[in-house]
């Protein structure tokens, strides 16, 4: 392995900051495989996705009839009149958000040792144009897993409900009629950065490449992810919309991280740390990349207070 120099100098850090900017100072060939949760797309035309942006969409949501109020607030993009020009809006959003995961996609597939996989969290409406944007970067679409977690009402409209608030006489016939259905997974857009000739050549050079498809004897591994705590195993961390569960994390790395300490971990979009948490727990390095001052402090003491209790363990 030729990576092995650069990463005691440079590991177990959460940097704040742009990833795109941030990556362009590592070299090539560095990291061993990204797990992330990116923003999704809501309301992206205009804004920059950084800590004041997320409070205004918390904000707005506090005093309203939104059902779910932990996902930040979107732009109307899912309301309003249904002319040319809202699909219009509606797709030069998509595009936008697209090119934007390109931008960072290509710096990301820059960095990451060939072989290396890329796990992507995205809404099940937006993962699509993830998974085009990262493969127009360089990488190859392996799969989208399907994790399947606790799931609300469905916030469409009832349509037989609307019928009978306008004093329409026909709405019992439209009785089960809804907008939407009832959403209960999120998607993990996987990604492989391409192979040095084959599998056996990319081992030997780089150390990744294969999926640890097969755990604790029970058959290899679907791609729908179920049963998983959804706790993130720190009760002490909060101020952040959509922290994911540290064991779905857990698992996710050790699908695709060979158990040894010559690999580092990416993270470009932090959060609180939970990725770089379940990287240390499991016995890798890792980078965390966060453009929020505030998150990027939370991961630290985080990732400070996992030491501190693993340390006291020991004595």
């Amino acid at each position: 392995m030729n990576h092995q120099s650069s990463i005691s100098k440079e590991s177990n850090r959460i940097l704040v900051g742009d990833c795109k900017e941030v990556l362009s100072h590592f070299p090539e060939e560095y990291f061993s495989a990204c797990v992330t949760d990116p923003p999704y797309n809501y309301e992206f035309i205009g804004r920059s996705w950084d800590e004041s942006e997320i409070q205004r969409r918390l904000d707005r949501i506090q005093d309203s009839n939104t059902l779910v109020k932990n996902i930040p607030y979107g732009s109307g993009l899912a309301g309003g009149v249904r002319n040319n020009r809202w699909y219009k809006r509606n797709r030069e959003n998509i595009l936008e958000y697209q090119e934007w995961c390109l931008g960072w996609g290509k710096e990301l597939y820059r960095t990451v040792r060939s072989g290396a996989y890329v796990l992507v969290f995205n809404s099940t409406r937006t993962v699509a144009h993830v998974q085009v944007a990262l493969e127009e970067a360089g990488f190859y679409a392996r799969d989208i897993l399907v994790w399947r977690r606790h799931s609300g009402i469905p916030k469409g409209l009832n349509f037989a409900s609307k019928l009978e608030k306008l004093g329409e006489e026909d709405g019992k016939s439209w009785e089960g009629w809804h907008s939407c259905l009832r959403n209960e997974w999120e998607a993990i857009c996987m990604l492989q950065k391409p192979l040095i000739n084959n599998y056996m050549e990319t081992i030997k050079s780089t150390g990744v490449g294969l999926l640890h498809a097969q755990m604790n004897g029970s058959g290899f591994l679907s791609n729908i992810i179920e049963g998983m705590n959804n706790k993130n195993g720190d009760d002490k961390v909060d101020g952040h919309c959509t922290v994911k569960p540290l064991e779905l994390i857990r698992f996710l790395l050790r699908l695709v991280v060979p158990e040894n300490k010559r690999h580092i971990v990416l993270d470009p979009f932090a959060g609180t740390g939970t990725t770089c948490l379940a990287a240390k727990q499991l016995g890798h390095d890792y980078i965390g990349v966060e453009i929020s001052e505030k998150y990027c402090q939370i991961a630290t003491d985080r990732l400070k207070r996992n030491e501190e209790n693993l340390q006291s363990s020991l004595f």
